[in-house]
């Protein structure tokens, strides 16, 4: 017998005595032995056999089974809390188990959903739990200070319970109530409101109950005033503490009370008409007497078992065993407050914080920095407590200036607006029904509450955001814009998304794109829009929407069905560079700093301030902008080299002579200002191009251009440098026709019709559009993501822009790579590749390994990359139709058999992680019906099948050991987009009054003029006093020309003078005119 045979024998042996101990049936048993069987053919299962075994039991007992009745059940009936227990696993190493398993079975959607929401249920009873030993602690008295009971006989008559016994009955009604209303057995919210009710009821019942009072502890702050007199006794009627409790524990008294009507009562009637609960059943009290408690105890405990077996769900009584740390991390029952945090699990810890809680993402670190205060619930409660601070006075309608701006559109949207909102609804309900008569009365009713406040914030997000567009267009008809359907759809799509997380943290995106088939490329466009429009956005929620924004720029606009491909259809089959669609001030120049302005400073715009503040990418396009066609006709510029192409005549500016050129320090960049053209008197114009070298003390070093100056004969004059008239000028004062060109320095390839030729300054501007602002958020995204990866690998700057370089040939020249893909494969992949031409290589190891440190970071994006299968929409990228369109042509050649210099493949392997996460490393295919549309690897199959045939001649430029005969020299780098430093956020700072704090802004002052600015550290303190004269009369001080004082001549508000901003201009002109007057 061989090792694996008989290794093999001893898990069969194993399996068996596992299903012996479950009293497993045959046929599931059977039907999990062969499923483990086949994956583990085609996978290496790392870690514990019987864990994975146990994954498959699970699976099998799922299944439909027939029965008696020669019908079909759901389920066998068997545990998983038994499952686990016998197989010694605790239930968070089961659920990160769980999720391979479905991946390597090609489980059904249905049942993945159905896992994802167990855990989901796991996860908030973990955290509700934790809020139940502090909550029950400050109502009734600690069950470890009761003295234990002594029996005396066999037979005992019925003694009152014990604290302990109220403890374990308050926790098993909640859960049974919770897992009674599927729709919201993961809602946190609501979750928490059934705490409190439970806790209400068993509160109000020892009151009420005779001889009861030293279950409660007497330091309860909401306890009656006369509670402690001999002569106390509860007044007539029903008692009701709802309120105060959740005054005393972060409650919401609205949400509370509105799940007690809805939820609660009906279901605690229901217990008592089945004679679950005895007692009185008009008053729902008498459960906790003597004689009705154990009946009462002992049946809640049977139905609650039946609903468990029947459902498949988690028993969340195993949260009151002793064993409760060994079963899922969490402490016991009794154990202090003082030692809880010893007493969790970090594992667990971490799994809640993930589940409950949005990690802060890279883009947004430097403006919403992580909480560390606050629970789970806490934050839930905020955010929903804001949500309806925000919607207070707000109405499920258009308010009076809504209508009237819709009115004074040329074509009134009232009605479409209306239809289309309420199509949306019906839609929504469709999408929200539960199981059973009861539930889906109740899942309606919840599904209605969160359409009308999604209604609301609409309304009165669409009624800031047209005001906003009136303001920066002007009087104009916007008609146009009211009209777009897809804007529309995705503001309420929008709206909904925040009210669901609010409740259900952590959100349930994209399923919001998937009940109303929306394309996720319009869907992000509104995001930012609608962050700006809102200020009053809890901080959680704007993560949330940081979050969703990038999950559609990363991976869902690149799907296969995506219009972002019709897009660059449009846009004549040209994907914009980084330098054509980011602001030139927002690039690094060669040493690493912004190319435009000092690497101390970093501006901002305006608008780019209001959402970048906020966690949003940020981005000044308007809203027309956001939701145009892209401009057709317009010639792009490429930075890459095409063999196959034709030069373009150059620009009718000479260059500087090569020897000036050369002497620029190697990796520096040159920077083109603003191109100046002055008419003289006598009809002569002056073409400038003002180029220079940002140095470190925030000054420009101007490099001498040959200027051509052309009389009305078409004389040509001696040339100009610029250096000559303007000597050094700081960066402020060249604020003017920004070229948004930065041509980096080493020596020009070979030129053609998409490479300009180094050192000529390209005659555009910045582009605009929808496409265009898709194409910034991407490339300023995985910037940063790259810069991150890039420190923790320890690359240093150059060969960080030769990766940049790398990956932007990528995204422009092989658009076609990212369909059905995600942005990070292609990040870590030019990693790699430029890594190994340049001789620093960086095994794929430790590149995952940095990079599932990010907070975006999922094992799908390195495990299971598309390699070929599906078919895939054609891009309608002329250039790359012949490489993409059979991906797999050759694929069994390897990268590192073809002869190069370089070898291009990775001998590196998968990484291995913790043993809490030990990944299923894939051997071969797996067999399932899905392998009929696509075939999928890991990221090093990708790599070596995919991406480096596309690549690699582009790489290989960059190799010092390339052969330089019969090739292009080496391209130039690509600008690196700079790290935005600062605050930018304007925030408000009374709603009494209009008064902001905004950072300092270098662009042209803020008209009117009749505000008072104050400069932090630069500004008189005078400046203060006038600013409180202002708020308390209303009057604006009446403004004198100061004196400027020595230390004041610096001070950024002068230099923000319209006067110092065209001093270029002007020194310019007078030389021009100089000139012409000479001949």
């Amino acid at each position: 017998m061989s090792e694996e045979e008989d290794t093999l024998g001893k898990t069969k042996h194993a399996f068996e005595e596992l299903c012996r101990d479950l009293n497993m049936d045959e046929e599931s048993s059977n039907r999990a032995w062969r499923s483990y069987e086949n994956i583990s053919k085609n996978y290496t299962l790392e870690g514990s056999e019987l864990h994975w075994l146990a994954c498959s039991l699970y699976v099998a007992c799922r299944s439909s089974v027939p029965t008696m009745s020669k019908g079909t059940a759901e389920g066998n009936y068997v545990s998983l809390t038994r499952i686990l227990r016998s197989s010694q696993q605790s239930l968070i190493e089961f659920f990160s188990k769980m999720k391979k398993w479905q991946d390597m079975a090609n489980l059904p959607r249905d049942f993945q959903q159905s896992t994802e929401k167990l855990e989901r249920n796991f996860t908030v009873t973990s955290v509700i739990f934790k809020k139940y030993l502090p909550l029950f602690r400050d109502i009734f008295k600690t069950p470890t200070d009761e003295l234990p009971r002594t029996h005396r006989g066999r037979k005992q008559r019925r003694h009152p319970c014990t604290v302990t016994e109220v403890f374990n009955f308050c926790w098993i009604l909640f859960i049974h109530a919770k897992g009674n209303f599927p729709m919201i057995s993961d809602d946190l919210v609501n979750s928490y409101h059934l705490l409190l009710c439970a806790l209400d009821l068993v509160y109000c019942n020892a009151l009420l109950c005779s001889s009861r009072k030293d279950l409660l502890n007497p330091a309860f702050k909401g306890l009656p005033e006369d509670f402690n007199s001999k002569d106390y006794k509860p007044g007539p009627g029903s008692l009701c503490f709802i309120e105060q409790l959740c005054e005393l524990h972060d409650g919401l008294v609205l949400e509370a009370k509105g799940a007690k009507e809805h939820f609660w009562k009906p279901f605690i009637k229901k217990l008592f008409e089945r004679k679950i609960l005895k007692g009185k059943e008009d008053t729902l009290t008498g459960f906790l007497e003597p004689v009705n408690f154990g009946d009462s105890l002992a049946s809640l405990n049977r139905v609650y078992e039946e609903h468990v077996l029947s459902s498949g769900s988690l028993d969340e009584r195993i949260f009151l065993g002793d064993g409760a740390r060994e079963d899922i991390g969490t402490p016991g029952p009794y154990e202090g407050i003082e030692n809880q945090d010893r007493a969790n699990n970090p594992l667990q810890n971490s799994m809640t914080a993930s589940a409950l809680r949005v990690s802060t993402p890279l883009t947004g670190r430097r403006y919403v920095p992580e909480s560390i205060v606050g629970t789970p619930v806490s934050s839930a409660m905020q955010s929903v407590g804001r949500l309806h601070t925000l919607l207070t006075g707000f109405k499920y309608r258009p308010s009076v200036k809504l209508r009237d701006i819709f009115r004074s559109c040329v074509r009134d949207p009232t009605e479409s607006v209306a239809a289309r909102l309420k199509e949306m609804s019906e839609i929504f309900l469709q999408n929200y029904e539960g199981t059973g008569d009861d539930n889906k009365s109740l899942a309606r009713d919840i599904a209605v509450k969160y359409f009308c406040l999604a209604e609301a914030l609409y309304y009165k997000s669409l009624e800031v955001i047209i005001n906003q567009e009136k303001k920066r267009l002007g009087d104009v008809d916007l008609s146009g814009v009211l009209e777009q359907d897809v804007f529309h759809r995705s503001l309420i799509a929008c709206c909904l998304e925040i009210v669901i997380f609010s409740y259900r943290p952590p959100g349930e995106f994209p399923r919001v794109l998937q009940i109303f088939d929306l394309p996720a490329y319009h869907f992000y466009k509104v995001i930012e829009v609608l962050v700006r429009a809102e200020e009053g956005l809890f901080r959680e929620v704007v993560k949330h929407l940081n979050h969703v924004e990038e999950q559609v720029l990363e991976s869902l606009a690149w799907k296969g069905n995506s219009p972002l491909w019709e897009r660059i259809r449009e846009a004549k089959n040209c994907v914009p560079t980084c330098q054509e669609v980011m602001p030139p001030q927002h690039l690094e120049d060669g040493s690493g700093s912004n190319a435009n302005t000092p690497s101390s400073k970093t501006e901002f715009s305006g608008n780019i301030a209001a959402g970048a503040g906020k966690g949003v990418s940020p981005s000044p396009t308007s809203l027309h902008d956001r939701y145009s066609s892209p401009p057709t006709g317009t010639a792009v510029r490429r930075l890459f080299v095409d063999g196959d192409t034709t030069p373009e005549p150059a620009p009718p500016v000479k260059v500087a002579p090569p020897s000036i050129v050369s002497s620029i320090p190697a990796g520096q960049t040159v920077v083109t200002m603003a191109t100046a053209t002055v008419t003289a008197n006598n009809g002569q114009t002056v073409t400038i191009p003002v180029q220079g070298i940002a140095n470190e003390s925030g000054g420009i070093t101007f490099i001498p251009v040959q200027v051509s100056v052309t009389s009305q004969a078409g004389a040509t004059l001696p040339t100009l440098s610029a250096q000559t008239l303007t000597g050094t000028l700081t960066t402020q004062q060249l604020t003017t026709t920004p070229m948004g060109a930065v041509q980096n320095n080493p020596s020009p390839p070979k030129q053609d019709k998409k490479t300009p030729q180094q050192g000529t300054p390209t005659k555009r501007a910045q582009k605009t559009g929808s496409l265009c602002l898709f194409f910034r958020k991407v490339y300023h995204l995985a910037s940063v993501r790259l810069r991150d990866l890039c420190a923790k690998l320890d690359i240093s700057a150059d060969l960080r822009r030769k990766i940049w370089t790398c990956f932007e040939y990528s995204l422009v020249h092989c658009t076609d790579l990212m369909m059905d893909r995600h942005l990070d494969q292609l990040l870590m992949c030019a990693i790699y590749v430029m890594t190994k031409v340049t001789k620093e290589d960086k095994s794929f190891q430790n590149i995952m390994k940095c990079y599932r440190s990010q907070p975006q970071a999922s094992s799908s994006v390195y495990r299971s990359v598309l390699i070929s299968g599906r078919k895939r929409r054609h891009s309608g990228n002329t250039e790359n139709t012949h490489r993409q369109s059979s991906p797999t042509e050759g694929a069994q050649e390897q990268a590192s058999g073809e002869s190069s210099p370089v070898s291009m493949r990775s001998s590196s392997t998968l990484p291995i992680p913790q043993p809490s996460s030990a990944p299923s490393t894939p051997t071969r295919a797996p067999g399932g019906p899905q392998e009929q549309e696509e075939e999928r690897g890991d990221l090093i199959r990708f790599y070596n099948h995919v991406y480096i045939k596309q690549i690699k001649p582009f790489a290989l430029r960059y190799s010092s050991n390339s052969p330089k005969n019969g090739q292009a020299e080496t391209p130039p780098l690509c600008p690196y987009p700079s790290l935005r430093i600062g605050s930018p956020r304007r925030v408000l700072l009374s709603h009494n009054h209009s008064i902001y704090i905004s950072p300092h802004k270098t662009g042209s002052p803020i008209s009117p003029r009749d505000k008072i600015f104050y400069y932090v550290s630069s500004s008189p303190s005078h400046r203060l006093r006038e600013i409180n004269t202002m708020i308390r009369t209303g009057e604006t001080p009446t403004k004198k020309r100061s004196i400027a004082l020595e230390e004041e001549q610096q001070s950024p508000a002068k230099r923000l003078c319209q006067e110092n901003q065209t001093a270029l201009l002007r020194r310019l002109q007078d030389v021009a005119n100089d000139r012409s007057s000479s001949h």
